[in-house]
């Protein structure tokens, strides 16, 4: 019978390289990986960044995004030059060399539910811009077919829009076994990025030179206690924005010249910091303190310039598009991780295995589609899922890894900034629980004072 270490060696090889038949090779260019691993980076995020400026101020708000960045590198760069003496190509493996079994199955099991919220939220933005929604105040937004064929039309209805979203434009992306295969719709992902970016960066120039634009806040504004607890609700959504640690490994296994990878990174976070700098700093100067949540509700109304209804469709298609083309490379790692949970001593990978294949894929885009009809709205699930799975995959790991050093090659340097993004991490996320859970409760209590008072008025008659 074969041991465990046995055991993990023989599944080591989860993506084998691609060949012609004779043997040769055929492995992944540098742009196409840049592409992909930006593709994994520049999701649903980057419209939740210029709310974090309103929320800290423009000036501490594009620090900390520059930061993110900075921090990102080096977890990934831990990662990286700890898997060449282990020869593991996997997070995974790498993790499963430091901790065991159990460490392996905790990094998959924070990456499963980190990537399937993800996609949950992804599906429900599609839907809420394309097919309308409503807000909790119970104000209707009309989504972008709605408003070219009506409500009433068949093809507005939410559930029809995501059932064909899903047969006709995930189904074929998600069946493909090598991340490469996505090279097209990744570098087209990335272009609709930049569209975004665009638009808004041109719409907030013309009405600066018109006047029309108020100076941005530089800084937060505390007020009170819970205005200084509400900063750190900010972390899930600088978290979230720069996870691509659990697809580094799947891209590099595919290059021609896998020690690029490091160069890959660098370039793909430059060029990801380049589009979150732009749209934050445009979109909080273009909407100010009126800038919501998710930046792309403040498209739904008229911007103030011609052609306004035009640029409002333009803006919320292309990130509708952007989010398809996200979705099936999100997906990929999210099935091989939830295989290596389910399945931790297959024989063959999963790629190779078509039964397997076809079986884990049907059942999370079941499970991706069924969440997003059921669940009106998870943002409040999104946020608790940044904090915790999210802070572990991408900060909390990386630095155990460094800190175990099972084959003594860390620095004094890799230790020193293990520490920093532990403590960062836990402190940070703990705040930003508490924070969520407190404004949760006080939005539940007066909800409750208010319905309360309605009673007494009706009942009463009182004024």
């Amino acid at each position: 019978m074969l041991s465990f270490s046995d055991r993990r060696q023989k599944r080591r090889p989860l993506l084998p390289r691609k060949d012609h038949g004779d043997g040769t090779l055929v492995g992944a260019s540098f742009s196409s990986a840049v592409f992909n691993l930006s593709t994994t980076v520049v999701g649903a995020g980057v419209m939740a960044l210029p709310a974090t400026l309103k929320q800290l101020g423009m000036i501490p708000g594009l620090i900390v995004i520059i930061g993110g960045a900075m921090i990102t590198e080096a977890s990934i760069d831990m990662i990286l030059r700890f898997s060449y003496p282990s020869k593991s190509r996997s997070y995974s493996g790498l993790v499963a060399d430091a901790f065991g079994s159990a460490g392996r199955s905790l990094l998959q099991a924070c990456i499963v539910i980190n990537n399937m919220g993800l996609l949950v939220v992804y599906l429900i933005i599609i839907g809420d811009v394309m097919s309308g929604t409503r807000n909790m105040n119970g104000v209707h937004h009309s989504g972008v077919i709605e408003g070219w064929v009506g409500r009433e039309t068949w093809l507005a209805d939410r559930f029809i829009l995501l059932l064909l979203t899903t047969l006709f434009v995930f189904a074929p992306l998600i069946s493909l076994k090598r991340v490469d295969s996505l090279r097209y719709t990744s570098a087209l992902s990335v272009g609709l990025a930049f569209v975004f970016v665009m638009i808004i960066a041109g719409v907030a120039i013309i009405k600066l030179i018109e006047g029309t634009i108020q100076m941005p806040r530089l800084f937060p504004t505390l007020v009170d206690q819970s205005s200084f607890w509400n900063l750190f609700t900010c972390v899930p959504v600088l978290v979230t924005a720069y996870i691509c640690h659990h697809n580094v490994h799947p891209i590099a296994n595919e290059l021609r010249e896998p020690t690029q990878m490091k160069s890959i990174v660098r370039s793909s976070l430059g060029l990801c910091l380049c589009v979150y700098l732009l749209t934050s700093f445009f979109g909080f100067l273009l909407f100010g303190d009126q800038t919501q949540d998710d930046v792309l509700a403040n498209f739904d109304a008229n911007l103030g310039i011609p052609y306004s209804s035009l640029l409002d469709d333009v803006v919320r298609v292309s990130y509708c598009a952007h989010l398809m083309l996200v979705f099936p490379i999100v997906f990929f790692s999210l099935r091989l991780n939830l295989d290596g949970l389910l399945f931790p001593y297959a024989a063959i990978p999963i790629a190779k295995d078509n039964r397997r294949f076809a079986a884990v894929t049907l059942a999370l885009m079941c499970f991706i589609f069924l969440g997003a009809n059921l669940v009106p709205t998870i943002w409040d699930a999104f946020q608790f899922t940044g904090a915790t799975t999210a802070v572990a995959v991408g900060f909390i790991f990386p630095a155990a890894i460094a800190l175990r050093d099972i084959h003594g090659i860390a620095t004094k340097k890799d230790r020193m900034i293990s520490w920093v993004m532990i403590v960062l991490a836990i402190s940070s996320s703990t705040i930003a629980i508490f924070s969520d859970v407190y404004s949760i409760f006080r939005h539940s209590n007066g909800s409750l004072a208010e319905e309360f008072k309605i009673d007494l008025i009706r009942d009463f008659n009182i004024s």
